[in-house]
């Protein structure tokens, strides 16, 4: 029998984060995904020192690849250190491949990364959004709602 998978991601120390994502992109969906790294990337990532502010994920040969994301090179790392900006392999079940080739190839979505973590074991993980960009009116809304809930929270805490 298998075992039950958590509702929610068991993010136990986050390493980066995309926060301009949900500014950019509705979310639809959401996946966990390993992540193939080299020995200096798992040193750099437990420094803190990563970036997917500008990276994106692609579907390519039946596989999933983490493109432009920025793994610093390791200070300790010598000559074995890796290369910052390589494609690293995102690991999925086949399922999950094939669901996420067919809504980027029928439905024009994108995939997304949204977070870098380690989860309670120890493993590198990303969390990976199926998202539909928003237009600019789209992204006003978005500023008219969160200046309304800011102001909002003001009131009530005056009102006290």
């Amino acid at each position: 029998m298998a075992r039950p998978k958590p509702a929610t991601f068991d993010k136990q120390k986050t390493v980066a984060e995309n926060r301009r994502a949900r500014f950019d992109y509705h979310i639809e969906d959401k996946f966990e995904a390993g992540l193939a790294l080299q020995g200096t990337e798992v040193k750099a990532l437990r420094a803190g020192e990563a970036s997917i502010a500008e990276s994106y994920a692609e579907v390519r040969d039946g596989e999933v690849w983490l493109i432009n994301a920025n793994i610093p090179e390791f200070s300790h790392g010598n000559r074995f250190n890796h290369e910052p900006r390589r494609p690293r392999k995102l690991l999925l079940h086949a399922r999950e491949i094939e669901r996420l080739f067919g809504a980027v190839e029928r439905k024009g979505m994108t995939l997304v990364p949204l977070s870098v973590y380690f989860n309670a074991t120890g493993r590198a993980k990303v969390e990976l959004a199926l998202a539909k960009g928003k237009q600019a009116h789209d992204k006003r809304q978005t500023i008219k709602e969160r200046d309304w809930k800011r102001d909002k929270a003001r009131l009530l805490r005056e009102n006290r």
